[in-house]
């Protein structure tokens, strides 16, 4: 793709649907390769529009809101940042060439809700993965329980962050959890996935980069392994690289490989997959940037972000990684709007460390207003610079 000069007609015109703290820096590394950024969400000052050129407030889910503004204003490339989007329209608007999707519409649809890309990896590509089994009721609920046995957890097919996400120990739990996943689920329409546990040593992010050769054909590359903490399905913390055997680490890449090779496209995608030993098991893909590679923006020559934005431009890409590095979530810790930080400046001393505030326009005590960032020796010393930094910055009421 030639790229151009922005707000003028040779500009290549990138339109972000979701603009939080992941599109703002996807927006940040497209601006810095001269291209036009529209940054869309469904509410106002967002991350992403805050360092666009343009922004729209479209309801994503609504079709008709969702082609307008496309159709007003006519981008060369579609980059979904969220699940909640009409992805239905979106592969119309794909057939009738309006815009190129990001990686495809195709997979954007696939990936919008856990029934598609869990039958997808489990049935088709025949891909180890928990047991599971969908519900649409809460009757439905308990039967799967029982059939993936207790210990298990509850999902909405199409949430994100943890949203509406349940463990469940025992039987009598489980209107508690079916009344939480239709809380947080992002459609009206009821339908979750039960899981197994698994018995895992640990999970990992495995970062995929499907980009353009020179000659045209599509070549994969593979970030080393992030690690990650999660608590109730939200990531608190991660590093890279994430120590794993050979064995391993192959299986995971393979994995990884035939889940976006089945997507199509280009652009990163963050395939989420459970380990114990040798042995990997498929959890989730994102085809987009994901929240634990926030650490890239440290560890790695490219980060994520920059991996992205290059591309789905048609341009090379490193996966080098630089140094060991860690990230941990700074939260909003109160609920007010145009709050403030404090501790800025002594978290900012610890040796390696960096900040980033991602100016959300609302607080809420466990929001992800911000990320610690930390590199060092190795992990261990990346985390431990990285929670200090991020225990010392303070949101306070304006």
């Amino acid at each position: 793709m030639r790229l151009g000069t922005p707000l003028s007609p040779s500009a290549v015109k990138v339109m972000l649907l979701g603009s939080g703290e992941l599109g703002k820096e996807v927006a940040i590394e497209l601006q810095r390769l001269g291209c036009e950024v529209i940054a869309v969400d469904r509410y106002a000052n967002a991350p992403a529009q805050q360092v666009a050129h343009r922004a729209h407030v479209v309801a994503m889910t609504d079709a008709a809101a969702l082609r307008a503004v496309i159709e007003a204003e006519r981008p060369h490339l579609i980059v979904p940042e969220i699940e909640a989007i009409a992805t239905d329209e979106l592969v119309r608007i794909e057939a009738e060439g309006l815009a190129t999707v990001i990686p495809t519409a195709k997979a954007a649809q696939l990936t919008m809700n856990r029934e598609g890309i869990r039958r997808l990896a489990a049935e088709e590509l025949k891909l180890p993965t928990s047991p599971y089994a969908f519900a649409s009721s809460e009757a439905e609920l308990a039967r799967g329980a029982e059939q993936v046995g207790f210990p298990c957890f509850v999902k909405p097919v199409m949430s994100s962050s943890g949203k509406g996400q349940s463990y469940v120990e025992r039987p009598d739990q489980i209107g508690q959890a079916w009344r939480y996943a239709l809380e947080g689920g992002r459609v009206e329409q009821p339908r979750v996935i039960v899981e197994g546990r698994i018995d895992f040593d640990y999970e990992i992010t495995q970062l995929t980069v499907r980009s353009r050769m020179a000659n045209g054909a599509t070549a994969t590359s593979f970030c080393a392994p992030i690690g990650h903490r999660q608590v109730k399905g939200d990531y608190v913390e991660s590093w890279q690289p994430q120590a794993m055997s050979a064995a391993a680490q192959a299986r995971a890449e393979q994995i990884a490989g035939l889940v976006t090779e089945a997507l199509g496209g280009h652009g990163i995608f963050g395939v989420e997959l459970f380990v114990k030993g040798d042995e990997v098991w498929f959890s989730e893909v994102s085809p987009r940037p994901h929240d634990t590679g926030l650490v890239t923006l440290v560890s790695q020559y490219q980060s994520e972000f920059a991996l992205h934005a290059r591309a789905i431009l048609g341009l090379p890409v490193d996966v080098t990684q630089r140094e060991p590095g860690a990230s941990a979530v700074i939260y909003g810790g109160l609920e007010a709007n145009g709050i403030a930080y404090e501790g800025v400046a002594e978290a900012l001393s610890i040796p390696g460390a960096d900040i980033r505030l991602f100016g959300k326009p609302e607080a809420f005590a466990r929001r992800r207003m911000g990320v610690a960032l930390a590199r060092g020796h190795d992990v261990d010393e990346a985390l431990v610079r990285a929670r200090a930094a991020a225990s010392l910055v303070r949101p306070v009421e304006a």
